[in-house]
């Protein structure tokens, strides 16, 4: 269950973006489907069947985790494009 709270952080996103076509927003839409993937991998890893676990309030909390830190990663690598020109013409995050 680790992976349904990345996943509606990934819905959003894909919604926002297919309205606006924000380079910004399109970089966090694909970390989110990243951490919605890593969730899923790591519960056919573990063997979880129909990928819920045995605590599921754990697991959700879990994903709170994973998505604040996808978004925690996602502001910095927006923070430090706006004082380095350079990163921001690589990643193309001047929108």
């Amino acid at each position: 269950m680790c992976y349904t709270v990345p996943v509606a952080g990934a819905i959003v996103t894909s919604f926002i973006w297919g309205r606006n076509k924000n380079v910004k927003i399109w970089w966090l839409n694909l970390m989110f489907w990243g951490g919605t993937l890593f969730g899923v991998i790591d519960h056919l890893w573990n063997k979880e069947l129909f990928l819920i676990s045995d605590n599921i309030a754990s697991d959700l909390l879990l994903g709170v985790v994973i998505t604040l830190a996808i978004l925690s990663i996602w502001t910095v690598i927006i923070l430090v494009s706006r004082f380095n020109p350079t990163l921001a013409t690589y990643v193309n995050v001047r929108n």
